[in-house]
């Protein structure tokens, strides 16, 4: 009888052990990401407006003067406002503190010759360098200690790290989450 319990014990030990090992390897694999993962379900849909191809604002309407002309190779240095800008960044709270991986476009923010240590994350090619930017919940902030070597400016990578629901104030453009990131790899097209 005792000899039956202890192969029961050892048993339920073994089964607990490996329960303990799966969710401790699950816990450390990271949840993939998609770009729409990162407005929340809530969030209304605003209509389209119409815009003008330079600064994102609306058209003038009809027989109101035109807004000034920026002055020659000054454009850039005139903040552009992003969707959602008069308000805080709607993100998804529950994402804060996870390990995650997404991928997305960089625009590098801060880089040595070729390798990048601090960039924006975007969804698609060209976002924060033509205008508007993206609304915030869609630009990732990442920061990587270790760096990484750019091959191409339209070359895809994946970022996985954690993600944190922390504003980044960037020159470019407002950052709704920031990737502490472990790796950053070329994604396969």
């Amino acid at each position: 009888m005792m000899a039956g319990y202890r192969s029961w014990l050892r048993g339920a030990l073994l089964l607990s052990a490996i329960a303990g090992a799966a969710s401790a390897f699950a816990a450390d694999v990271p949840r993939q990401l998609k770009w729409a993962d990162l407005v929340p379900k809530t969030m209304p849909v605003e209509p389209l407006r119409g815009k003008t191809f330079f600064g994102g604002s609306t058209p003038v309407p009809d027989g109101s003067p035109p807004p000034p002309a920026l002055p020659e190779g000054k454009f850039m240095s005139v903040k552009r406002r992003q969707p959602g800008s008069d308000r805080p960044p709607a993100v998804v709270p529950e994402l804060d503190g996870q390990n995650v991986s997404i991928g997305g476009y960089v625009v590098p923010l801060d880089f040595d010759a070729t390798t990048v240590k601090e960039f924006l994350l975007v969804p698609f090619v060209g976002a924060c360098i033509h205008v508007p930017p993206p609304p915030a919940n869609q630009i990732i902030y990442v920061k990587t200690d270790k760096g990484f070597e750019v091959g191409g400016q339209f070359d895809p990578v994946t970022v996985t790290g954690k993600i944190n629901t922390t504003v980044a104030f960037t020159g470019l453009a407002d950052a709704g989450y920031t990737i502490t990131a472990d790796s950053v790899e070329p994604r396969k097209k």
